[in-house]
């Protein structure tokens, strides 16, 4: 299937430049369709924030390629179609007894899309969704499919992509068995005491958000913890670093239960409920990731300029995530604290602004989330990632022809 041209991502924000848009609904069809196009390029769930996912020529969106889960428990693997949701699959894995590491916050995106971009959930001692993949199948320039798996010296260039090394049509991903967990809601802290305790908050469970305007206080901070499988429920303290544990809500159609009742993993690592959507992309987003031993003094800098900020935030969220060795993985080489930014929906302003925020995140190497707003150039996100030549090399070797190239990939990586 086809639509027709100049379609939008999720907020209304980016106009994709791609001629069309395909639909196929095989792997097959992806094929035949890269084969007969001169330039073509994947496209997710759009919920990319600038134009990542955007080429000329032909965009293929591979959602509706049927899921086709299998699970292997004796591998612990699971694989399924790159273009399914991880709201989709996720009940479907907890049924066959196995669970993913972590969701994001947003249980809409799919597999591919979110592996692409290095998107992530929260957690000291949880790698990005990227960091999952066991291996994955890709359509080439010529429309032939390969496999890509960890034994391939280039996995760790080749896993986070960006779309430049081909179409991912299906994705083989670690899973463990599945779990029990429970979401707490805790007050606010004082902005000095949360930011001279920020490792230690966020080591308070297994996966820990906490969410600021940057002005005296971190408002309120969510603690999603395991329950062992051999017990109902895990204690959690009544207080966290002076903030009280709160009554806090059940869940709804806007949120996932956190008055710490006990549910499935899928209903509690992501913040939204997989039944419904959580609005209507009425914001823009920009996200940096800073090594964790700098997160006091990467958000001290950040509220020096909380004037400006605030008119236009809806709120800031600060996760973690655990180091990997994924070439082009914002968190590559070093654990991090994650700065998310949900704006109102002011592009321009935001733009305007985001120079000054990321020159405030330079002095510790913040790096931009590929698949939100930035100002960076190519300069400076070369001297972020000390493998990009290497990235830039594979891309030559696997698409000499540029099939799969795309006006981010030459701006931002030079490739």
């Amino acid at each position: 299937m086809r639509s027709t041209a100049r379609e939008l991502n999720w907020s209304g924000t980016v106009t994709y430049t791609a001629e069309h848009v395909a639909r196929p609904g095989s792997v097959v069809e992806a094929a035949e369709l890269v084969a007969r196009s001169r330039r073509v390029h994947g496209l997710g769930t759009r919920h990319s924030f600038n134009d990542v996912a955007d080429a000329p020529g032909v965009l293929l969106d591979l959602t509706a390629i049927p899921t086709d889960l299998v699970v292997d428990s004796d591998r612990q693997t699971a694989t399924l179609g790159a273009g399914t949701r991880y709201g989709v699959v996720a009940p479907d894995l907890d049924r066959a007894g196995a669970a993913l590491h972590n969701m994001g916050s947003l249980p809409h995106i799919s597999v591919g899309g979110a592996v692409a971009t290095g998107t992530h959930g929260s957690g000291t001692a949880l790698g990005s969704l990227s960091t999952a993949v066991r291996a994955f199948e890709v359509i080439g320039p010529d429309g032939s499919v390969r496999t890509v798996d960890r034994d391939d010296p280039t996995f760790d260039g080749a896993v986070l992509h960006l779309g430049l090394l081909g179409i991912v049509t299906r994705v083989t991903l670690d899973v463990e068995p599945a779990y029990r967990m429970r979401q707490d809601a805790y007050g606010s802290i004082p902005w000095d005491t949360f930011t001279a305790h920020v490792a230690e908050v966020h080591a308070a469970a297994d996966s820990v958000c906490s969410y600021t305007v940057f002005g005296d206080q971190v408002s309120e901070v969510l603690l999603k913890t395991r329950v062992p499988v051999d017990a109902d429920d895990v204690p959690v303290p009544e207080e966290l670093f002076g903030a009280p544990r709160l009554p806090g809500a059940p869940g709804d159609d806007h949120r996932t239960a956190r008055d710490g009742s006990v549910g499935p993993w899928w209903d509690r690592l992501p913040h939204f409920p997989i039944g419904s959507v959580p609005s209507h992309g009425s914001e823009v987003q920009s996200e940096h990731f800073v090594p964790l031993r700098h997160a006091a003094a990467a958000l001290d800098a950040l509220r020096g300029l909380a004037d400006r900020i605030q008119p236009h935030l809806h709120v800031s969220e600060l996760r973690t995530m655990a180091a990997d060795d994924l070439w082009l993985s914002p968190s590559q080489g070093e654990d991090v604290l994650c700065i998310a930014f949900t704006w109102k929906k002011h592009p321009a302003e935001v733009a305007a602004l985001l120079p000054d925020l990321e020159a405030r995140l330079a002095p510790f190497g913040g790096r931009p989330h590929w698949g939100k707003m930035s100002s960076l150039d190519g300069a400076a996100i070369a001297a972020l990632y000390p493998r990009l030549a290497d990235f830039r090399d594979l891309v030559a070797r696997a698409d000499p022809e540029r099939t799969f190239a795309s006006a981010f990939g030459e701006r931002v990586l030079g490739t």
